[in-house]
């Protein structure tokens, strides 16, 4: 497969400091926050953090963190819906995301609303995996999705948000996320990923889009 060649080479060479620097800053200043999570995720038994292997650039795997929202049998509860609700397999099947997940917990919906749940993502950042803005990271089953415009995402590392993020979210079809990931990878430039940032916060104050 041949890789997307990205115009601008020196905007790598400052979005590495400039992510570091961010999820640094990010984590400091939000750390009374995370540790009251911890606590409140933890209360019903369960751990504080969720983990799964997601793709990150070039198609490399790695553990892509978040606070749990959903409760510890998750799969078992998914599996039991899915071969309940014709309806909800669809819709699964479709954008692997439920509307009306039974999955998730009282704190998990504040959580998702809130977008609070991809703080620990900020270690990731720090770690090299992610970025601070670039296309969601996805799962193996989803690059069906991409078909040809997989090289577009694996041309730059996942972001904690995105144009997808400021784009309308979960309100807008697979099909539209992966044009906008597309669309991102092609025209992304510094500016582009503070315009992103600062709208990332005014979505994440309005709720929009998240469930």
């Amino acid at each position: 497969m041949d890789k997307v060649r990205i115009a601008r080479p020196w905007r790598e060479r400052l979005k590495w400091p400039m992510d570091k620097m961010g999820a640094l800053c990010a984590l400091v200043l939000l750390s009374p926050l995370f540790l009251f999570l911890i606590y409140k995720v933890r209360q019903d038994g369960g751990p504080a953090f969720y983990s799964q292997k997601r793709l990150g650039k070039n198609g490399v795997l790695f553990k892509c963190w978040k606070f749990r929202s959903m409760v510890p049998n998750a799969g078992e509860v998914l599996q039991e819906l899915l071969e309940q609700d014709p309806a909800a397999r669809k819709e699964w099947e479709e954008t692997y995301k439920l509307k009306n997940d039974p999955r998730i917990t009282k704190i998990g919906h504040l959580l998702r609303k809130t977008s609070l749940d991809e703080i620990p993502q900020f270690f990731n950042v720090l770690k090299g995996d992610m970025g601070l803005v670039g296309p969601r990271p996805i799962v193996e089953d989803e690059i069906k999705f991409y078909k040809e415009k997989i090289k577009d995402y694996y041309a730059v590392k996942p972001g904690i948000t995105g144009l997808w993020q400021v784009s309308g979210r979960n309100d807008v079809s697979y099909e539209q996320r992966v044009s906008l990931d597309s669309q991102y990878v092609r025209d992304c430039s510094i500016w582009t990923d503070i315009v992103i940032l600062f709208k990332t916060v005014l979505v994440v104050l309005r709720r929009e889009g998240a469930y």
